[in-house]
């Protein structure tokens, strides 16, 4: 049995979990790959077995659901992955039965491998206690500025700093969805105080992050660092318009449909791509009106067509501009006065780099 969560997770140990799949997707660790010791349908078979007949009728039903060819094949992919990651460890929900079995099945097998105390669900627990105790003694230093400043790239060059929109897959704004699909919230919470455990175990108490409001598309910061950031010191990133304007081109127009295209094929993807962006602008049209989200519609609609049958992008600077201008600078400006007295520096993205390294970032 391990139960010294913060080694395997400052080590990145390969976790096997033998959960079942709608278990894996519910939340899950970064390390760890989903070889079920049932399926779904399995699971929840040996459930109602359980409510209704007790223990032993259960795990009669799992080991006569799970046995011949079928046990001899999830076996054998366990042991791949053993053999693949000797240093493995695996875990179910709360350590107990389906990881002994899984266990002494693989020992059977040839790998010797410990399993997690307490499972899924101690582990999770810690990384909770952890996310809590590690902001609250940590400081943060949030990186803020108009959309298309360069914020994303300042934080990135950073040495101590956590990324949340990398950790959320989402830039977020409306327009930030990526082609990879965001986490679970559960998975984004693990993902973060991993993040925290290792800049913590490093003796690194001041921590820069990006301005970001409650939600990063559907992940949702947690509580206790949204408040401790609102209270936080603010370096403010400036850039000239022209200049955000070809970022904003760059991340959210031409990256994002080469993302789309490498994920799900070109048809596909660039189907999948025009709807991201059309669905995006929409999202906007109460905020925007009527007559400014008509124009600015026709001025996206035109921009796709032009881009799938000629490949230019610069048509969307006609709709990314005025969004920008009419929509996004006056919002961040008016957060802005209200953060004026937290700003300890502006200044461009080099500048700002530049500044945060020498705060030892």
């Amino acid at each position: 049995m391990v139960s010294d969560y913060a080694t395997l997770l400052l080590s990145d140990t390969p976790l096997l979990d033998v959960r079942a799949p709608i278990e894996f997707a519910q939340g899950s660790f970064p390390c760890a790959v989903n070889l079920p010791l049932m399926n779904d349908t399995e699971r929840e078979a040996v459930g109602i077995a359980y409510k209704q007949q007790g223990q032993d009728a259960a795990v009669a039903l799992g080991h006569q659901l799970v046995s011949g060819a079928l046990r001899d094949e999830r076996i054998a992919k366990w042991a791949d992955f053993m053999q693949k990651n000797p240093e493995g460890v695996l875990y179910c929900f709360r350590g107990g039965m389906r990881s002994q079995i899984s266990q002494h099945w693989l020992k059977q097998a040839g790998h010797d491998r410990p399993r997690i105390a307490g499972g899924y669900k101690a582990m999770r627990q810690f990384l909770l206690q952890n996310l809590e105790t590690v902001v609250q003694r940590s400081s943060f230093l949030v990186v803020g500025g108009l959309t298309g400043c360069g914020k994303t790239d300042v934080i990135q060059t950073l040495d101590v700093k956590i990324d949340l929109e990398g950790l959320a897959r989402h830039r977020g704004s409306s327009f930030g969805g990526r082609a990879q699909r965001q986490p679970s919230q559960i998975d984004f919470e693990n993902s973060l105080s991993i993040e925290l455990l290792k800049l913590s175990r490093q003796q690194h108490t001041l921590i820069a992050v990006e301005d970001e409001s409650h939600l990063i598309g559907r992940c949702a910061v947690p509580l206790t660092l949204r408040q401790k950031t609102q209270q936080s010191s603010l370096v403010w990133v400036t850039a000239p318009l022209e200049q955000r304007v070809r970022r904003i081109q760059r991340d959210y127009i031409e990256s994002l449909a080469r993302d789309y295209v490498a994920e799900y094929g070109e048809a596909k993807g660039l189907e999948l791509y025009q709807a991201h962006l059309t669905k995006s602008l929409h999202n906007l049209h109460k905020r925007l009106g009527l007559e400014r989200y008509s124009q600015l519609q026709q001025h996206l609609k035109t921009a796709l067509s032009r881009q799938i049958s000629y490949g230019e992008f610069d048509a969307h600077r006609a709709w990314i501009e005025p969004l920008m201008t009419d929509y996004y600078d006056p919002m961040y400006r008016y957060q802005r006065q209200q953060k004026q007295s937290a700003v300890v520096f502006e200044g461009n993205a080099q500048d700002v780099i530049a500044y945060l390294q020498a705060q030892g970032h």
